[in-house]
Order: C-alpha cells, then sequence, then structure tokens
C-alpha cells in the first residue's frame, strides 16, 4: 500500500479549478487504509512521503510541500481521534465490520476532509486576506466529493489487506474511476468557462478571475506594489450591419478574427473575454494608475485599426471601450462591469473610442436612483406637490428685458427644487436624472400646468408677460406635449402668444422629423417657439431655415466672455446680424455686468437676460420687484478708440447682490 501511495500521488488527479491546489492525491486512500489498520505513524510516515514525491514532481515550493505534509498529518490525526470515540480500542488491534464501525469510519474520514479542508481554507485567508466563507465554499462540492470517495475506499482496502496482499492491487480499478470522473469534471468545468465560437474565456471566467485578482491585489497593496486592475469593455460598432448584409458565418469568422487581435494586442497575463454578441471584455493587472489602462485600451483600438480582410472584403473594424478600475471605480465583479458599461456608453455617446467611468456620467447610480424616486415622489405627492420628506418643487422666474427700451418683455421659467436632506438640487442634475426616465413626463406636466396658471394669475392682476419654459427631446418625441399645452391655454384662458417654449439643437437632431411634426403643431396653436444654446448645436442654419422659430438664445458661454474676448464678441455679433436678417428675436443670456450690455446693445441684440437685470426669483418676489423697477435706457452710441462701439445709458439705480449688479 505504501508503494501504491507513492506511485500514484507521482501522478496525481489534476483537474481545472480556481483553489491554489486543486489536485487529488490518491495516496490518501492508502494512508487512511494504514491509519485504520496499522496506526498513525505509518500512515503519517506513507503520506508524507507521498507528498514529497508529488511535490517534487509538480515543482511546488518547499514551503507548500512542507505545509501539504503538515495539513495531511493533523488531518490523519483528527480521524483517528474522532474514529477513537466509537472504538475506544483502535483499528489497529483488529477490525471487526460492525455497523458501529462503518459510522465510526465515517466519522473519521469526515473529520479528516474538515480539517484538511479548512487547514487549506485557513491558509488562503491568511494568505490574500479575501473573506473565509468565499474561500471555504468555492470548489468545496467537488473536493468533497473526490476525497470522499477516496476515503470511503481505505476501509475496503484495508479489509481486502486482511484477507490477502493479492487483492490490493485490484484497488487501482476504483481509484481509475475516481480518476476518470476528476477529469471529466475538470473538462466539463473549462468548457464551461470557454466561449464556443472564439475561444476566449466567457464572463463566468471573467467572474471567478476578477474575484481571484482582487484578493491577489488587495495582498500587493498591502506590500506597496502596483495594484490597480482595469476592467475594459469594447462593443464592436456596425457589427450588426455585417450580420445583416454579409450573413452570420461571416459575422462569426470577423469575432474570431477580433478575438485573436486582441489576444494578441494585451500583455502577458492579461485575460481576453468573449461576453456575448459583439461584446469583448479584457481584465488587466498589475497597473499603477488610469493612464495605464488607457494606454493598454488605445493600443486595442490601434489594433483595431485595420481592415479585417473576409473573402477578399476588407471590413472595418472599431469599437467603443469603457474603462473600470479597482478599487476606485469598484471593489466587485457587478460594479466594475456595471461602471465599465457606463464608461462604454458614455464613449459611444461622445463619438470617442475611449472613455473611463464617471460618475457624472452615471445616470443609473444608487445616488440618481434615489433622487429619481424622490422627484416622482414630490410630483405625484397631492396638492401643491409638497412631500416631508422629499421637499417641494417651485419654479422661479427670471425677467428679459428689451435691451433698446428696458422694458421687461417676458420671463424665464426655472425649475427650483429644494430637498430636505439634500438641499438645493442643482438643477441641471435634476434634468439629467429626469430625461433618460418616464418621471420627465411628469415634471413637464407640472412645469406646463404651474407656468400657465401663473400666466392666468399675472394677466388678472393686470401684468401681462410672456413666459418661456424649456422642454426636452422626451417632450417633443410625442404630440402629448402640444394637447396638454393646448388644453391648459383653453381652461385657464391664456393667449397662446403669452408662452414660449425653449429648444435646443441637441433635441431637434435626436430625430429631426418627429420633434418637427410636433414643434409644426405648437406653431399652428400658437405658442412661440426659441432656440436655446444657439450656436453650442450642429447644422444650425439648417434650422433657422426650415423651422418655425420665433426668437433664438445666444448661449451664455459666448455672452459671458464676450467682454474680455474679442473672438467671443465677434462670434455674438454674427449671430446677432445672421438671425436679424432672417426676421427672428435674438436674446442673450448670461448677461452679468454694464460692459456686457453696452456691447449686446452696440450689437443689435433684442433681449437680455441675466443678474445684471435681476436674479430668478420666485412668482411673489418677482412682483415686488417689477413694482421696484425703472427701465434702463441705453443712450446714444459713441464711437471708442477700439474696435467696438460703446454706448452711454442713464441708470436710474443699481443694488448690488452677492456681486452681482441688479437693477432696482
Amino acid at each position: 500500500m505504501a508503494v501504491l501511495a507513492v506511485a500514484g500521488d507521482a501522478h496525481p488527479f489534476t483537474p481545472s479549478g480556481q483553489r491554489p491546489s486543486p489536485a487529488v492525491f490518491p495516496s490518501i486512500c492508502f494512508s487512511f487504509a494504514i491509519l485504520l489498520g496499522w496506526g498513525l505513524g505509518p500512515a503519517v510516515a506513507v503520506q508524507t512521503l507521498a507528498v514529497v514525491v508529488a511535490s517534487w514532481r509538480m515543482r511546488h515550493a518547499v514551503w507548500r510541500a512542507a505545509f501539504n505534509a503538515g495539513q495531511y498529518a493533523l488531518a490523519l490525526f483528527a480521524a483517528r481521534e474522532v474514529a477513537r470515540l466509537a472504538v475506544p480500542a483502535g483499528f489497529a488491534a483488529g477490525f471487526a465490520v460492525t455497523w458501529r464501525d462503518v459510522l465510526a469510519v465515517a466519522a473519521g474520514g469526515a473529520a479528516w476532509f474538515l480539517v484538511s479542508y479548512g487547514l487549506v481554507t485557513l491558509a488562503l485567508r491568511m494568505r490574500f486576506g479575501v473573506r473565509w466563507w468565499s474561500v471555504f465554499r468555492q470548489g468545496f462540492a467537488f473536493e468533497a466529493v473526490s476525497n470522499s470517495s477516496l476515503l470511503l475506499l481505505g476501509p475496503v482496502l484495508m479489509a481486502a489487506a486482511r484477507l490477502s496482499a493479492a487483492l490490493i492491487p485490484l484497488i487501482v480499478v476504483p481509484l481509475y474511476a475516481v480518476s476518470r470522473m476528476a477529469r471529466l469534471a475538470g473538462e466539463q468545468e473549462r468548457q464551461a468557462r470557454l466561449d464556443p465560437l472564439t475561444g476566449l474565456a466567457n464572463r463566468k471566467a471573467l467572474l471567478l478571475e476578477v474575484a481571484e485578482r482582487i484578493s491577489l491585489h488587495a495582498e500587493r497593496a498591502a506590500k506597496g506594489e502596483p495594484s490597480r486592475l482595469a476592467l475594459l469593455l469594447l462593443d464592436l460598432d456596425r457589427f450588426k450591419h455585417v450580420n445583416d448584409a454579409l450573413g452570420h458565418a461571416v459575422g462569426d469568422r470577423l469575432l474570431v478574427e477580433v478575438g485573436r487581435r486582441l489576444t494578441a494586442a494585451v500583455r502577458p497575463g492579461d485575460m481576453v473575454v468573449r461576453l456575448g454578441g459583439d461584446e469583448f471584455a479584457i481584465l488587466a493587472g498589475g497597473l499603477h494608475d488610469i493612464e495605464a489602462a488607457r494606454e493598454i485600451a488605445d493600443g486595442v483600438v490601434q489594433t483595431l485599426t485595420e481592415p479585417v480582410p473576409l473573402d477578399g472584403l476588407p471590413l472595418d473594424v472599431g469599437g467603443s471601450i469603457g474603462v473600470a478600475l479597482y478599487p476606485e471605480h469598484g471593489h466587485d465583479f457587478e460594479t466594475l462591469m456595471r461602471h465599465a458599461d457606463v464608461a462604454m456608453y458614455d464613449a459611444k455617446h461622445r463619438g470617442d473610442t475611449v472613455a473611463v467611468y464617471a460618475a457624472e456620467s452615471d445616470h443609473n447610480s444608487p445616488e440618481r436612483l434615489s433622487l429619481l424616486a424622490d422627484l416622482r415622489q414630490v410630483l405625484e405627492a397631492p396638492g401643491a406637490g409638497t412631500a416631508e420628506d422629499v421637499g417641494e418643487i417651485t419654479m422661479y422666474y427670471q425677467p428679459q428685458i428689451a435691451i433698446a427700451t428696458g422694458e421687461v418683455v417676458g420671463v424665464e421659467a426655472l425649475l427650483r427644487w429644494r430637498h430636505p436632506r439634500r438641499g438645493m438640487v442643482d438643477p441641471e442634475e435634476l434634468i439629467r436624472v429626469a430625461e433618460q426616465s418616464a418621471v420627465m413626463r411628469l415634471l413637464t406636466r407640472r412645469v406646463v400646468d404651474d407656468v400657465v396658471e401663473q400666466i392666468a394669475a399675472w394677466s388678472a392682476s393686470g401684468l401681462r408677460l410672456r413666459a418661456a419654459v424649456n422642454v426636452s427631446v422626451r417632450d417633443l418625441h410625442t404630440g402629448e406635449i402640444a394637447d396638454q399645452i393646448a388644453d391648459r391655454l383653453a381652461r385657464f384662458d391664456v393667449p397662446p402668444a403669452q408662452l414660449q417654449l425653449e429648444i435646443t439643437e441637441g433635441a431637434l437632431m435626436a430625430d429631426p422629423r418627429r420633434v418637427l411634426a410636433t414643434i409644426s403643431r405648437l406653431d399652428k396653436i400658437g405658442v412661440a417657439i426659441s432656440l436655446d444654446d444657439f450656436g453650442t448645436g450642429y447644422s444650425s442654419m439648417q434650422h433657422l431655415r426650415r423651422l418655425p422659430l420665433a426668437e433664438v438664445k445666444v448661449d451664455r458661454s459666448f455672452v459671458l466672455g464676450m467682454a474680455v474676448d474679442a473672438d467671443d464678441a465677434a462670434i455674438v455679433r454674427s449671430m446677432i446680424e445672421l438671425a436679424g436678417a432672417l426676421g427672428l428675436r435674438v436674446v442673450a443670456e448670461g448677461v452679468e455686468d454694464d460692459r456686457t450690455w453696452r456691447l449686446l446693445y452696440a450689437a443689435g441684440c433684442d433681449v437680455a437676460q441675466g443678474w445684471f437685470y435681476a436674479r430668478p426669483m420666485p412668482a411673489a418676489e418677482l412682483a415686488s420687484w417689477l413694482s421696484r423697477y425703472r427701465p434702463l435706457r441705453p443712450g446714444p452710441v459713441q464711437e471708442s478708440s477700439g474696435r467696438h462701439r460703446w454706448p452711454t445709458a442713464s441708470i436710474r439705480g443699481l443694488r448690488v447682490d452677492q456681486g452681482r449688479a441688479d437693477v432696482t
């Protein structure tokens, strides 16, 4: 039995697995049989010799061989002590097959396995710092079955030896069965972690690899070594077009070639994964910072720039890559995967090839989802729409002033939400959160209702103002907003000319045909349309020619800089001249100082809006402000020595408030 134990461990069963020592050693059954028949000393001696031979053949380090020898010695000791509880005399004195003996052997085998497996788990926990339970359950089922099979052969082998030594070699047959079982299980496990088309690792393999590498990188971080782990998510562009035009067979060949190129592009030790369809992932470890991950991503992009020749047809292959870094962007597989996915779609949205995860691009982060839930609650709350735990939605209004006369010709309605825990929610953040969901429909309905009702209230008090409301892309994709506005205007008896909708060029580019249909309906109702953020979008000339616009709003990014930047000033003047030639009213937003106001007047701008006149304020405060307001009229234009003409003005009163001038 000692000879068979040593010979068996010279060729252990080595199925694939995630544990650092997945091999199954046949010596287990022989040493357990020797323990039952001849005592602890001979069993430990034979097991130690088998471990030495196996470690030499498998080129294990000395410390690992010593650990394995000690592990098995303690396991054999535990098995003997537990078995003695049932059979106090022990099995060395004789082996009588009774049910009590069978139970004692089973208990001893269980003790052997628990001690052996527990010591390995403890060693992994101490070496890599991973959670004990996650290490314990990983591979537990396979090793429990394989080791139990060997241990239960022990008493059978010992009983056979009592009858005749000639029966001992017959144990080779069941051992071969155990070996086959282990190899088949390993092969099935290996196949379960491979993509059948490309031969690359699949999502399951990536999940297991990330969990293992996170443990290794935690150890590296403790030693001060490079501890960043990057997950790169790649989505191919135009792959569906290849499938549709050339067939799935060509598409499959293209995926195989992409997998080959990715494998050649990454560093040794990096993992290339096909997640499914045209999505691939790369797991790269040992990085110093995000720039190292970007270099890998740039190398992948460069690899995919060369066309793939298939059947004489060169196919262009490109893609967008999202990068998430451990530990900055997540501490587990699911978080890293989700954040890499967010970054990848951010790259697609920006027309870029590589993007690193940024929280501001994550529209589905837990914080934003919580904010979205609170927003839905406040919009669905009864009455005025308030709720104790989510705050209140209110409308603020900023005056729009005719520059030439100083007359207040309208207001822009601006959304404000004071949250009880978050404070005043940034309006841009609020819109970004709402625009990605159906909550935007509720928000637009609420804003239109409030603004139309407020216009009616102002009219009843003798104040006639035009109010401008911003609408989103989602609002313009259906005709629902046109129906709603027509209904509210009729209900409150408000002339359509007193309501104006502001749209962005980005909304027009999203779906021009459907957006144009909605805008045309609004124009027929009599609601004026303003093109907001003019100069920052696309195809502006085409929009000005085709759309039923009443005005354009010069974006504040140009207006704010025109007093100190000659280029911004030239751009603003050009916009004003173009809009004027087309018969459109021009509104400049972001007017915050006297010099900008003068330049706009000299350029012929119609209306100005900004803190130079007044800050946004609630409706009640606006009425009070209007009662105190005195028109700010520019004087005759005087020529200056510079490149601009400067107007003079008579200002009856200015109030400086928080560093901004507010006309009183």
